[in-house]
């Protein structure tokens, strides 16, 4: 018996078109966004700058990640950097040189946009994949911690540099995430002295996923949120969901909410596709239902 989708009932269409927002055709102002595939895919793009952010870059890839909880045609991110680096950090004429002007609440405002961003890439059901290549400073590399993976290059120089500018290291959740991608002792070295993190270094601590060649970083990128596609994106969307809401969970509660979260998955349309497809000895198709 095969299992097919003429069987699937409808959704209301009020209901998609509340829920449902179609980003392929989005066109971007501080950046490039282009959707192949299911994959969407950030460059950050002031090559001859090393690819740093202004206040106006930061509102719209925060607006973006917003909006990709509604996308129904995009279901994995990559985001990387044009020219042989990722991202230089903030713009030190566009954004730092305007913060020493700003007041409490002005610089409040601005803080707290920069930390929507992470929220927003952590809240997205998409996994987002970092490819790095160069340097990658400030909140390049907080997007880059932000991510749900990074693919790097020998070449990659990351950097929590907030103290080289008389700041604080606790910056965008850095304190909260960095020590469980490579623990406290080394997330301590990184915010404190904000020295670079090499490639070779980074992969054996286990900030990167591995390593690649900078002319086929994105490349590699593209085809692991590819694989992603074309695997069960709603319990894609689930595991991710998890993997961040179960940092503040006991173990008794991640173990009740990971019974609540796959018993929700066994109603998919997916599950029951990979189940047909083993019993008829075929690879399933998955379509996120």
């Amino acid at each position: 018996m095969n299992d097919n989708t003429t069987d699937t009932p409808r959704v209301d269409p009020a209901l998609l078109a509340g829920n449902r927002r179609p980003m392929a055709s989005y066109q971007a102002t501080h950046f490039q966004w282009q959707v192949q595939g299911g994959v969407g895919t950030i460059t950050l793009h002031r090559p001859e700058r090393k690819n740093p952010l202004t206040f106006s870059a930061y509102a719209e890839l925060r607006d973006l990640f917003n909006s990709l909880r509604l996308a129904d045609d995009v279901h994995a991110v990559v985001v990387t950097g044009a020219g042989g680096n990722f991202c230089s950090g903030g713009d030190v004429h566009e954004i730092i040189g305007p913060l020493i002007r700003l007041t409490a609440p002005e610089l409040l405002a601005f803080t707290r946009m920069t930390g929507d961003l992470v929220k927003h890439m952590r809240g997205c059901p998409q996994p987002v994949i970092a490819a790095i290549d160069g340097v990658c400073a400030g909140a390049g590399a907080i997007i880059a911690m932000a991510s749900d993976m990074r693919l790097g290059t020998a070449k990659a120089k990351v950097a929590f540099l907030f103290n080289k500018v008389g700041l604080a290291g606790c910056d965008m959740g850095a304190c909260a995430m960095l020590p469980r991608i490579v623990g406290q002792g080394r997330a301590s070295e990184l915010l404190y002295t904000g020295r670079s993190l090499g490639g070779e270094e980074g992969e054996r601590w286990g900030f990167f996923n591995r390593l690649c060649a900078p002319e086929a970083v994105l490349a590699d990128a593209q085809a692991l949120a590819a694989d992603l596609v074309a695997g069960p994106t709603f319990a894609n969307g689930i595991t991710k969901t998890m993997l961040q809401q179960e940092w503040a969970m006991t173990i008794e509660q991640a173990i009740e909410a990971e019974a609540q979260a796959q018993a929700l998955c066994m109603l998919t349309q997916d599950f029951h596709r990979a189940y047909h497809a083993f019993v008829a000895k075929q690879k399933p198709v998955f379509q996120g239902d």
